[in-house]
């Protein structure tokens, strides 16, 4: 690895470039639900108003999702900060991982495979279209016939109809196509139907806790067999469309497709399950249908013993699921390693909910260091508590031990990560995470006061929004309403911009050429983060780093 040169332009401060990442934390696009905006928030405001900042982006194709119609999540968000390019995540990553044959030589996929023995059935679930957005039937179609060659006999489809990401009447050019493929497929004593299917506004596809009904449907028709039968998906399209004038394929009713009046493919004991879509929000409660010891959303009657799986980590917080067929990208040359080669001292830190983050996923994916020597990684023992009853989470412990690390003159580079706005905003308790914001904002007051002292510069910015988006909305902007009128809580991470903030006290002209506000790069995402801290620290980034937020004079 070679070392990073020096800048000839700026050759750094006297102290160190400390990172904060604000997790969760973004501009928010209502002002009714931002909480982030609603908190009193002092010391950002202060620290704003003198800094040069501008707004990146940190969602879909910025973090290298497929469209930019997908939330960020801590996991992308922290790859691109600290290795300075996008990677494929989603859509691209499957393809790439089926194309190679990675996902049929992963553990998981073995897992899968080698549980379904005898009689039992090698179930897929997932939206039924190429859209792209949530999954693909290419990744469905590539899965059967391995599942066929590695010598899988029973193979049951239950398809989630789109009309969203595709044409909104278009299930038939779907299922007729699909059932011409099974049937080449069936020889040999391979068997694959479809089992049983809905519209995915109708069953299963719910999220953010909107309306488990939803899954509690998916359950049933998926699951236990239960619904209307008929014979073939498409009897049970055209039926509906005859019955339902108008209805699109996201609203279509429930169906199992049965012969002699039972179900050609209800899940049992010893089966093996796949969730195939990629994206994670509208994966994560069947999910949590399937794997939860202590479910109470709804009464499955029944939870089969079933080996189950997820295209993908739909939440890389709480490690949902817990198998998934397709791991990470594999990324090289990160922030991390360039530092320790270039004989930079770092210190990364965070709580155990973040510490992976600021460790594992900052450094491309690899657990360990770069350096024993120039490198300190802590980690701060969370509360083993629901994060709404201690919003203020670890931020005061984690901002006492950077004080330090700031004074002793250890560490060139530090980064730090405070959980307060994700994973407090993931409760979805609104007085909650007003308090973890105020919390987190005393501690931003505390790292100014100390870099002021040390002569550092702190880049201030976030791996993706949450608390600044905390109520659903609909539509036409307004906020959606439970029946006893009060805001419904969104749980989930926004599509907002995240803040990008440098706070330079000892600043003497060296890269701005435009008032404050103006004076940084825009459009751009956040990973320009680690150009932009490669160069605060007086070095050249990597030429196929993505641009640094800085324009240097």
């Amino acid at each position: 690895m070679e070392a990073l040169k020096k800048n000839p332009a700026w050759k750094g401060r006297r102290g160190p470039v400390v990172l904060v990442i604000m997790d969760g934390v973004g501009y928010g696009k209502y002002k009714e639900g931002d909480a982030v905006a609603d908190s009193k928030m002092n010391h950002l405001d202060s620290i704003r108003a003198k800094s040069p900042h501008t707004r990146l982006k940190a969602h879909g194709k910025a973090v290298g999702l497929p469209s930019d119609a997908e939330m960020g999540n801590s996991e992308v968000g922290h790859n691109a900060m600290g290795c300075g390019r996008v990677f494929s995540q989603g859509a691209a990553l499957v393809s790439a991982s089926i194309k190679s044959g990675g996902l049929f030589r992963g553990q998981a996929w073995k897992d899968i495979t080698a549980n379904v023995t005898g009689g039992a059935a090698l179930h897929f679930i997932g939206l039924f279209s190429d859209g792209n957005v949530h999954s693909h039937l290419d990744h469905l179609k590539a899965m059967i016939v391995q599942a066929k060659k590695e010598g899988v006999k029973k193979v049951r489809v239950h398809i989630l109809f789109d009309g969203r990401d595709v044409g909104e009447t278009s299930a038939l050019e779907y299922v007729d196509p699909f059932e011409v493929f099974l049937k080449e497929q069936n020889t040999d004593g391979f068997d694959g139907r479809i089992a049983s299917g809905g519209g995915r506004m109708w069953i299963t596809m719910d999220r953010y806790g909107a309306d488990w009904t939803m899954v509690e449907r998916g359950w049933k028709t998926h699951v236990l067999g239960e619904g209307r039968q008929f014979a073939t998906a498409r009897e049970a399209v055209e039926t509906y469309r005859k019955e339902i004038p108008g209805v699109i394929d996201q609203d279509l009713k429930e169906f199992v497709i049965a012969k002699n009046g039972q179900p050609v493919g209800a899940i049992n004991d010893g089966d093996s399950v796949v969730y195939f879509n990629f994206r994670g929000d509208r994966a994560l409660e069947i999910t949590a249908a399937f794997e939860e010891e202590n479910f109470d959303k709804f009464d499955r009657i029944k939870r089969p013993r079933v080996v189950y799986a997820g295209m993908m980590e739909y939440d890389g917080d709480l490690h949902v699921p817990r198998r998934y067929l397709v791991s990470p990208p594999a990324i090289d040359r990160t922030m991390g390693e360039y530092l320790a080669a270039t004989g930079v001292r770092s210190l990364a830190i965070s709580e155990t909910q973040k510490y992976g983050h600021v460790t594992y996923f900052f450094n491309g994916n690899r657990s360990g260091k770069f350096s024993e020597d120039l490198e300190d990684y802590e980690e701060i023992k969370s509360d083993v508590v629901p994060f709404e009853q201690r919003p203020w989470m670890k931020c005061a412990e984690i901002t006492d031990r950077v004080l330090t690390a700031i004074a002793s003159g250890k560490f060139d580079f530090i980064r730090l990560n405070y959980p307060n706005g994700d994973m407090v905003g993931h409760t979805g308790v609104y007085q909650a995470v007003v308090c973890s914001m105020e919390s987190m904002d005393l501690q931003l007051g505390r790292l100014a006061g100390a870099v002021d002292k040390a002569g550092g510069i702190m880049v201030i910015t976030a791996d993706h929004g949450n608390s600044d988006d905390m109520y659903e909305h609909g539509k036409n902007g307004d906020v959606l309403r439970k029946e006893d009128g009060s805001p419904k809580a969104k749980t989930s991470h926004s599509l907002n911009p995240v803040p990008c903030l440098i706070y330079d006290p000892e600043y003497k002209g060296e890269y701005l050429n435009a008032p404050l506000d103006k004076s940084l790069r825009e459009g751009l995402g956040i990973s320009s983060i680690a150009a932009t801290c490669i160069e605060l620290l007086g070095y050249t980034p990597p030429e196929d780093y993505d641009p640094p937020v800085l324009n240097f004079n």
